[in-house]
């Protein structure tokens, strides 16, 4: 694993040479908050075993902050604890995300209707300077392959946040946040079978005009087309690492049968 040693510049007890250490319970937290990053952006793959003692090198933590974060991260279901042998990344399915896609269209419709009808100028200023930047970014560090590119991701939650900022209710942004939190792990999964076919950048066009011209239907619909298409390209993916791995175990039954 690549080294991501946090920065531990907090106010902590200083070591013998007079420089600050990490206590525990700060390295917990900044060990946790890197490490569901790296689950969400996919960088940790679903289902990867995570052993304290190679995360302990790659993120400069100690096993106990390290322990901490990981049942943090198991309780909120993005890893899983497995009895006796540490923790996973939580799996991911198609039928658990099939249900996150229906979830998310039909709360962040709400939040875009709502959002619609309330928006002032500052929210529809929002919505244009937001579409406007994700239009001139590249989807992809490269032309050839999929390398995702993170200031185009930042720029992508900012638009899509500006989109339902307008709907002046906090508890459901936070709830279309958390949503939106939940997929994007395996929305990392389909970025490499969606591009470069994908006009990502027609749909937000679209779904920015929609929105700014207060067609709250239309808007709506493709709102729901956008986050559907995402879910196809997921499901997609997730069929194909699943034929792999079905072809794995029979690659190795082969090999145990031919001994």
């Amino acid at each position: 694993m690549r080294n991501m040693a946090a920065d531990n510049d907090r106010a902590d007890p200083e070591r013998a040479d007079g420089t600050r250490q990490a206590s525990p319970e700060t390295q917990a937290t900044a060990v946790y908050r890197r490490l569901r990053a790296d689950i969400l952006d996919g960088r940790l793959a679903p289902g990867v075993r995570l052993k304290v003692q190679q995360l302990s090198v790659a993120y400069g933590a100690g096993p106990a902050p390290l322990r901490e974060a990981l049942a943090q991260l198991a309780a909120e279901g993005l890893a899983r604890r497995i009895e006796q042998r540490g923790f996973r990344v939580a799996d991911a399915d198609l039928t658990g995300f099939a249900g996150l896609i229906r979830t998310r269209c039909l709360v962040e419709a709400l939040a875009l209707r709502e959002s619609i009808a309330r928006g002032d100028a500052v929210w529809e200023d929002g919505v244009a300077a937001s579409v406007q930047r994700l239009s001139r970014l590249p989807r992809s560090l490269e032309a050839g392959r999929f390398v995702a590119n993170p200031a185009w991701e930042a720029a992508h939650r900012t638009f899509h946040a500006a989109l339902i900022a307008g709907c002046a209710a906090p508890p459901l942004l936070a709830f279309c946040e958390r949503l939106r939190e939940e997929a994007d792990r395996y929305r990392a999964l389909a970025n490499a079978v969606a591009y470069p076919h994908r006009d990502v950048a027609a749909e937000h066009a679209a779904l920015a005009d929609a929105a700014l011209d207060r067609d709250a239907e239309r808007a709506a619909a493709l709102l729901a087309q956008h986050l559907g298409s995402t879910g196809e390209f997921v499901r997609i993916a997730l069929q194909r690492r699943q034929d792999g791995a079905a072809a794995g175990r029979r690659r190795r039954a082969a090999a145990l049968a031919a001994e």
